[in-house]
Formats: C-alpha cells, structure tokens, sequence
C-alpha cells in the first residue's frame, strides 16, 4: 500500500504500478481515505474508508468513485464515517453509504457509466441513445437513481402508448433500455436491487413477412434479368438466392467467396450475430457471380459506380431507390429484407428441416427460424399422409 498527501491533481492521475493487478493508495491526512485501482484501462477508481469494527476486526466501505466525488468530499465522509464507527452508529455509517451511492442522477449515470459501456458492447447503442433523447431523459434525467420508481416507468410505458401514439413495440424498447441499464447499476453497485425486475412489456407480435407468389416471382426475376442496372439485379438475385442479409451483400469482397468451396464468408465484424460464418452458394448463386465483371477488378462483389469516378474502390451503402423502381417495374410491393423471407420459405417448402434453415440463415437463436413453422403444413401434411391407413392414400393416376 502506497502512503502519500493525496491532492486532487494526484487522485485525478493514479494509475496501477506495472505488474500489479491492483493498488492502494493511503491518504496522509485522513489515514482512513484509501483510493483503490486496478491494472483495468476502463475501471474508474473508488475511494474507501477502511476501519476498525468493535470486535477489533477491520471493516472496509466504499464511498463511491473519483469521478463522482471531489477528495475534499471523500475526506469529509470517510472522517463522519470514522466518527460514526467509533461511536457504534452503525445506522448513521449505513445511511450515508446509501446516500452516497444514490445521488447519482439518471443521466449522470447514462452519460458517465452506462453510455461508454453502450458503445463497447451493446450493438444497439445509437437505438438507446434515441430512447434516451427523446423518451427517457425528459422525465427521469434528473432524478436520483434510487427514486426512479416501477409505478413511475409504468406511466411511462402507457403514455408512449396513448398519448405519443407510438406502437407498443416503441414503448417496450423504452423500458428494455431502463430495465437494461438499472441491471448494470445494480451490477456496479449504484442501486440495491432494479425497480424494473419483471416488468410486464405489452409484447405485441409486430414481425412482418411477406412472401411472393409464384406469379410475383417470375414477375420479379424477369425484371432483374432484363434491367439495366446489372449491379443492383444482381445483388437482389444473390440475396434471393442465399438468404442473405443486405448488408452482407452489400459488403461482400471477393476474398471472401471460394468458387471451388462454393461458399461466402461473412466476416464477424460484418455480421448481426458479431460471430463469423459461411453462407453456402447454391447452383442460382453460382449463376450470378459467374455473372460478375467487378472480379480482378475491385475487392467488393458489388463495388458502387459513384465512387468509382473519384477513383475510389468502396461498396454500395444503400439500393433504396433503384429496388423502389425495380419493385414498380414487376408490380410487387415488399422489402429487400422479405427476400431473405422468400428463401427461407422455399427452403422449408422443399422439404428442408427447420435446423437446416438455421444454420443457412445463420441465426444464433432456434426461436427466431420458428417464425417459418408455418410454411411446412403441406410438408407435414404430405408427411402424414403416409402413414394413413384407415382410408389409404389414392395415388394419381397417370393420364
């Protein structure tokens, strides 16, 4: 343990010494006052008070971290806390610990501790930074964490609802977000338990799938087949053709197709699930990389023309307007997402199990892939039949 005259500039700069995982630091005014750190790049420092109970065995308090509090503060609180421990007031010691950790305000904690951890971990931080702005922050960002109550964000959750006319799925976010933050306050010892534990969300189905008929297909590849805009019908026939999500294709490099392995990489970085995997090309995927002139000539499958006249080699970021005039062309109203749907569809229709489906889309959870049980009724259907017996099955007969 290190022993020094502790000034605002020094407790500002501590850092662990090389090749210790963790450090103390005793202040030489108040012998009681210790800053501890860790080795952690990330891990704010936190003033302790440490003492002795009246059994004669040592006892250690934390007063909360050096960014919530001045020296002169910690100083202040670790005397009356000496004081109290000294006179066997322990719930006076318990209650200014309390007040400590609790006076922090919603947005203090979202800025300083919650925001940081958001954009390092969570991928749908720009989506809580929404929340936040426009929902959350105008009616609990100056309240202290430990008075944000259930009754309070319940309010909230119905007025999203009915009076901001947003849809419950909206509102349901808003809470996530709450209920997701106030578990990390508690995690970091801010709060004592979260007020938002089994919250009950309205939980509304608001998926959309839209499959296209037989008729809209041929419509649709007829289309793609025919218009000028190759790079774009090509893009919209691969996804299409392997399930893939738009950004993935939008992305795509050659480095990562193998024509003999007949597969396409998605690097994690690049992926929703943050995890690498391989997207297996069928006969029709083939089909439409053999169809490619961008190979030896750019890193990207579908390299943009825009940027290509500036001399840069960077993909496409959106295909909103040219699928828009694609889709009036072939009559059809959809999105490029429900391609994904079409081929997950026709996977499950073709007799292809539900595991199968899974693991060519790649989603990480079975219950997502359940949204396509639906599809394989006449598969079952054709299934069962075959084990009729009451009334045996009437094959057709040939004409």
């Amino acid at each position: 343990m290190a022993k020094l005259l502790l000034t605002q500039a020094i407790v500002d700069s501590l850092r662990c010494s090389p090749g210790k995982k963790h450090e103390e630091f005793c202040d030489l005014q108040v012998p009681a006052l210790l800053v501890y750190v860790t080795c952690s790049p990330t891990y704010i420092p936190k003033y302790q008070v440490r003492g002795k109970k009246d059994t004669g065995t040592n006892q250690l308090a934390t007063l909360g971290t050096t960014r919530e509090m001045t020296l002169n503060s910690a100083r202040k609180l670790a005397l009356q806390l000496k004081q109290d421990w000294a006179t066997k007031s322990k719930a006076v010691s318990a209650l200014a610990l309390v007040e400590t950790k609790t006076e922090m305000t919603w947005d203090t904690f979202i800025k300083d501790h919650f925001g940081p951890h958001c954009t390092a971990h969570i991928r749908s931080a720009k989506k809580y930074d929404q929340l936040q702005r426009l929902y959350v922050s105008p009616r609990f960002g100056s309240l202290p964490l430990s008075q944000i109550t259930r009754k309070d964000a319940q309010a909230m959750h119905v007025d999203m609802l009915e009076k901001l006319k947003l849809s419950p799925a909206s509102a349901d976010h808003a809470i996530k977000f709450m209920r997701r933050a106030l578990n990390l306050a508690v995690q970091w010892d801010y709060l004592e338990k979260n007020p938002l534990k089994n919250f009950e969300l309205f939980m509304v189905d608001n998926q959309v799938e839209n499959y296209l008929s037989d008729e809209q297909m041929q419509k649709l590849l007829t289309v793609l087949r025919t218009d000028a805009n190759r790079n774009v019908c090509n893009m919209l026939m691969l996804l299409l053709s392997t399930g893939a999500r738009l950004n993935e294709v939008l992305s795509a490099t050659w480095k990562n197709v193998s024509m003999e392995g007949r597969a396409l990489k998605v690097d994690a970085i690049r992926s929703k699930s943050k995890r690498s995997r391989s997207i297996p090309l069928n006969d029709s995927a083939m089909w439409v990389l053999e169809q490619l002139d961008s190979r030896d000539k750019s890193a990207y499958l579908f390299p943009s023309p825009v940027f290509a006249k500036d001399g840069k080699d960077l993909p496409y970021t959106n295909i909103t307007r040219a699928w828009y005039r694609l889709q009036k062309l072939a009559g059809i109203k959809i999105r490029a997402h429900d391609l994904r749907h079409g081929f997950a569809s026709m996977l499950v229709s073709g007799g292809r199990s539900l595991y199968e489906v899974q693991q060519i889309l790649g989603h990480s959870d079975p219950k997502v892939t359940m949204r396509y049980a639906h599809l394989s009724s006449k598969v079952l259907q054709d299934a069962a039949n075959a084990g009729s017996v009451i009334v045996p099955r009437v094959e057709a007969k040939a004409a």
